[in-house]
């Protein structure tokens, strides 16, 4: 049994084994069965031409939303997903135009935080600085960010989020999974490069959170079969690829010190620690002592003899900002849940999870953990507004259901993925990325992080990639000034994408 349901709450923002089910010479379905497939209404498109200037170029492209009706190996419907791709008008020669498949996480997460608050050509306007972003109206601005000088862009709805659903011959079981969701989102992706021709176009694949894992799990479904598609690169934004790096529970003592750093920045930026000095500074001193003193001090337990004991006690403390004795009593064991409700404690304060800046008011300041999270609160309203309008006023979408932005299949999903890429009962799809990385020589992989998300911390996500054989001198990782969506964060959101333009311009063949 997985050990899965102490981590179920780290990819809810994010914040298809599907059938035999999916293969690619589908046959057209016969007798009774043909008359039920006609009942099901045709899959609808909706397009507008729009222009812009990005990265002072100007660029005329097509917004395309579409409903991808995926089927089984009998021809029959399963699927509908949808789909927002932005494809550059006057391409002449596809071969030289990336595309960039793009997705967020949950499970059960629709790809709007990706598609609002990054990549999109508009994009919601929150504050900057961990404040809430209150009631609607809210600011929805041409985003001169976006990445569209450089690539294509296709946000992904996977089946059961946004207007993705099953269909016909379906069963939500086919699609609730780690392996059944990365299969159909191959099967979209092998789909829309035959409709749109796309083939030998450069490809780019990534997510946000659970998308990392999804990432990891698609390529590796694109790397087998009858259609192998290969890609140029992987972007893992704000992810965690090894689950063990994420639990509390007793016994596993890995996500203590891979969460140090990330208590050492939130600590810097509250002002718990001196921060007068160098930020990086002090938080590559806290990866040190925590790869080389505390995880071995965790290791030998109560083999540590009191001086040793207390000597980690204080530099745990120096880096935490919190006290020598509620470090003492927690046994050197300080939960991210914990943290997140000591720190402020004396204000009457939490911090958030996913984005530890901002700051909420409990019921109950004598609590342990807080009663919900402010940095998912503070921005949930703004961004389902901001998706729902779009859709609706600017691209004239008139669906007759409601876009699911974050639905509840994360307590149906199937978190066993067989092999090797599980350990002691946690989820690891890292070796995926190792093996795509070593089978394609050209694969590069960017790794994104925020110094302040205590879901997904960055120290987890170094180390994991730098211990499953993933060729590391072709991986790039990148450091923000905020949480698990940097992006909300107005100087963060200019560095990612400019490190995301970056990686994909150096990622394309020179000829």
């Amino acid at each position: 049994m997985m050990r899965v349901g102490a981590l179920l709450s780290a990819f809810l923002l994010a914040l298809a084994v599907a059938s035999p089910a999916l293969s690619q010479d589908a046959k057209p379905p016969a007798g009774k069965e043909a008359e039920k497939a006609t009942d099901l209404p045709e899959p609808r498109t909706w397009k507008v031409e729009r222009s812009g200037t990005f990265a002072g170029t100007k660029i005329d492209y097509a917004v395309v939303a579409h409903e991808t009706r995926l089927k089984n190996d009998k021809g029959e419907p399963v699927a509908d997903m949808f789909s927002i791709a932005y494809l550059r008008q006057g391409v002449k020669d596809p071969t030289r135009r990336p595309v960039t498949f793009l997705f967020n996480g949950g499970p059960g997460s629709a790809s709007l935080w990706l598609h609002m608050g990054v990549f999109g050509p508009r994009r919601i306007d929150v504050p900057s600085d961990g404040g809430n972003a209150g009631a609607p109206p809210y600011p929805i601005v041409d985003n001169a960010q976006t990445i569209l000088d450089v690539t294509d862009l296709v946000f992904i709805d996977p089946v059961g989020t946004g207007y993705s659903r099953v269909v016909g011959k379906g069963e939500e079981k086919d699609f609730l999974g780690v392996s059944e969701d990365a299969r159909s989102v191959a099967k979209f992706i092998r789909q829309w490069l035959s409709d749109n021709k796309r083939w030998n176009s450069p490809k780019f694949l990534g997510g946000e959170s659970y998308g990392a894992v999804r990432t990891a799990a698609v390529a590796k479904e694109l790397s087998k079969g009858d259609s192998w598609v290969s890609l140029n690169g992987l972007l893992l934004i704000s992810g965690a690829v090894d689950f063990a790096t994420l639990d509390f529970g007793r016994g596993n003592d890995e996500a203590y010190w891979t969460f140090l750093p990330s208590y050492a920045a939130n600590a810097w930026y509250h002002g718990k620690v001196p921060n007068k000095g160098n930020f990086e500074a002090f938080i590559e001193e806290a990866r040190r002592f925590a790869l080389d003193r505390y995880a071995p001090a965790l290791l030998k337990g109560n083999r540590l003899t009191p001086a040793e004991r207390a000597a980690i006690v204080k530099e745990l403390a120096r880096f935490t900002g919190l006290s020598e004795t509620f470090i003492d009593r927690a046994n050197l064991r300080v939960s991210a849940a914990r943290f997140q409700k000591e720190l402020l404690r004396d204000q009457g304060k939490t911090i958030g999870r996913f984005d530890g800046r901002y700051t909420g008011d409990d019921f109950d300041d004598a609590g342990e953990t807080f009663d919900n999270d402010p940095s998912y609160y503070g921005v949930a309203g703004a961004y389902t507004v901001a998706i729902n309008d779009y859709m609706e006023r600017d691209l004239g979408i008139d669906m007759d259901r409601e876009y699911k932005v974050l639905g509840s299949m994360w307590n149906r999903w199937n978190w066993s993925v067989g092999e090797n890429s599980s350990r002691n009962g946690y989820i690891d799809v890292t070796p995926w990325i190792g093996q795509a990385m070593r089978e394609n020589k050209d694969l590069r992989t960017l790794s994104a992080s925020g110094y302040y998300d205590l879901a997904t911390p960055f120290f987890a996500k170094e180390n994991t990639l730098n211990n499953n054989g993933v060729p590391t001198e072709r991986v790039t990782f990148t450091y923000y000034q905020g949480g698990h969506m940097m992006y909300v964060n107005k100087p963060a959101l200019d560095k990612l994408v400019d490190d995301v333009r970056k990686f994909i311009q150096a990622g394309l063949k020179q000829e």
